[in-house]
């Protein structure tokens, strides 16, 4: 898989789907220690440091790194940033990623991020080739595991204390979503 790349930048009707980039580092550092937008983000602590957030626009918009992507998604009539999405943990000998997203709570239920999910499906399963999308979801995040039902993706099981977090075990529910039964 190693000419296959992901792009920079997406648009849709009413995003860009765009690599972060330094300049983006206030809006990485506010929306990654936002209590909301961490709530269910059960893998990392909530940013207290602008170096993290340095960290992780570095991590995320080396596109040349074939196994991970993240995009910042930017509203199209204001530029503002709203949210992330992407994919990492690529298995490209069996054609499986895994999916993530977040979104300030201020843009909730106004369908960004389905909107930029349906672009960012499209690309793997038609651009990268991939067979296997899988998410794993906080089992009390009911909005995100709606989310993913909507756009077509089967709940497979639990996975039991996925995360350790705070001093406790968090179960995720697993889901997926092969190429051929895309919507």
């Amino acid at each position: 898989m190693s000419e296959l790349k992901w792009p920079k930048r997406i648009e849709t009707n009413r995003l860009i789907l765009r690599e972060l980039k330094e300049t983006d580092i206030e809006f990485v550092f506010h929306h990654f220690s936002n209590e909301d937008v961490c709530r269910y983000l059960y893998d990392e602590e909530p940013l207290t440091r602008h170096e993290e957030a340095m960290e992780i626009i570095r991590w995320y918009s080396d596109f040349e790194l074939i196994d991970h992507c993240r995009w910042g998604i930017e509203l199209k009539k204001t530029g503002t940033l709203i949210g992330t999405c992407g994919f990492h943990c690529l298995d490209g000998k069996n054609k499986i990623v895994e999916i993530g997203y977040d979104l300030n709570k201020d843009y909730w239920r106004h369908g960004y991020m389905t909107e930029a999910l349906n672009q960012a499906l499209g690309v793997a399963f038609n651009n990268m080739n991939i067979n296997r999308i899988q998410a794993f979801v906080y089992t009390g995040n009911e909005g995100s595991y709606k989310l993913l039902e909507s756009l077509g993706f089967m709940r497979e099981g639990t996975v039991r204390d996925k995360h350790f977090y705070n001093g406790q075990y968090y179960d995720h529910f697993c889901y997926s979503l092969l190429a051929n039964e895309r919507k």
